[in-house]
């Protein structure tokens, strides 16, 4: 019995379609990073790209558990000295580009290097229900119906 290492000619790709409305950030995320890196699939080589590409829509719609709508910071630094700056999730979600908060949060999920960049560049991510990607004909995911815990409850 040989160990299987994906080549490149036998690498299959599928288009996902995932509506994030009520899902839970964090759990949400660990979701798509398994997706993007492939490990769902048997033939998972870990220096190969073999995941799936992601359509995500309504990424403005996604929720908090607990107070971390109000409480959790985002930090980043501008590279000049004293230069750090800050923002509450809330304000993120609200602002204009309320799918940096999924965006971040998968991949902060990702093992970083060059393969996780090329692999990142497979996830798209839209705010509203539109999206670009009707031609590549999407499968949609319930991730909502994989674990009770993937939505809110009140």
């Amino acid at each position: 019995m040989k160990t299987f290492n994906a080549k490149p000619s036998n690498i299959e790709k599928s288009w996902v379609l995932i509506d994030a409305q009520d899902l839970v950030v964090g759990r949400l995320a660990s979701i798509i990073a398994y997706r993007l890196r492939g490990k769902h699939k048997p033939t998972f080589t870990p220096n190969m790209d073999c995941g799936d590409n992601i359509v995500v829509i309504n990424a403005d719609k996604v929720v908090f558990t607990g107070k971390k709508r109000d409480d959790k910071t985002y930090y980043w630094h501008t590279g000049h000295p004293g230069g750090i700056k800050q923002r509450k999730a809330h304000q993120i979600l609200d602002g204009r580009f309320p799918e940096r908060i999924l965006e971040k949060a998968v991949e902060r999920m990702m093992p970083g290097g060059p393969l996780t960049r090329q692999q990142m560049k497979n996830l798209r991510i839209f705010a509203g229900q539109e999206h670009t990607h009707a031609a590549q004909d999407p499968q949609p995911l319930d991730v909502a119906s994989m674990n009770d815990k993937n939505t809110k409850r009140a």
